[in-house]
């Protein structure tokens, strides 16, 4: 059995419209969205083995506030390219060569391709994980490779407004 926690990153900021996309930092929102969702991760007692992320700069500081929240050694977070902007097939292509000694892996990426992954592979049909949203797969598998399409079921999805909504 694996686990799969999707995270997308935390709210950005637009200020500076000069900056490169993969530039753009956290804004105040996604400064404090972060760690109140690593805060939730923590008290539900989520682990991972691995964590991923996109090398955007909104997605990497995500990963990193997060890691802080949990205890999870910051030097230890995977910058990986082909987390930016990944699609699905991008996505699964990603994981199914991940090492199969880690059972429980976080990616810190974007939307579309995080919700568009989420729903071809639960059929869950959820319009959008919204910034900082986590959402927790588990796998009905023993080796990554074997990841594919509606394998999988959804144990956790949370969101810095869920419940004020």
């Amino acid at each position: 059995m694996k686990y799969l926690t999707l995270i997308r990153h935390a709210k950005s900021s637009w200020k500076d419209f000069s900056l490169a996309d993969r530039a753009r930092p956290l804004n105040k929102r996604g400064k404090r969205d972060a760690p109140l969702m690593g805060r939730r991760l923590k008290h539900s007692q989520t682990t991972f083995d691995r964590i991923y992320a996109s090398p955007a700069e909104r997605a990497y500081k995500t990963a990193k506030l997060i890691a802080r929240e949990i205890e999870y050694p910051e030097a230890k977070i995977v910058p990986e390219i082909s987390l930016y902007g990944a699609t699905l097939a991008c996505l699964i292509s990603y994981l199914r060569q991940l090492d199969d000694a880690l059972d429980h892996v976080a990616i810190v990426a974007h939307n579309p391709g995080l919700t568009d992954f989420l729903n071809a592979l639960t059929g869950e049909g959820i319009d959008n994980i919204p910034t900082s949203g986590i959402v927790t797969l588990k796998l009905k598998i023993n080796q990554w490779p074997e990841l594919g399409r509606n394998c999988e079921s959804m144990t956790h999805f949370d969101y810095p407004k869920k419940g004020k909504d």
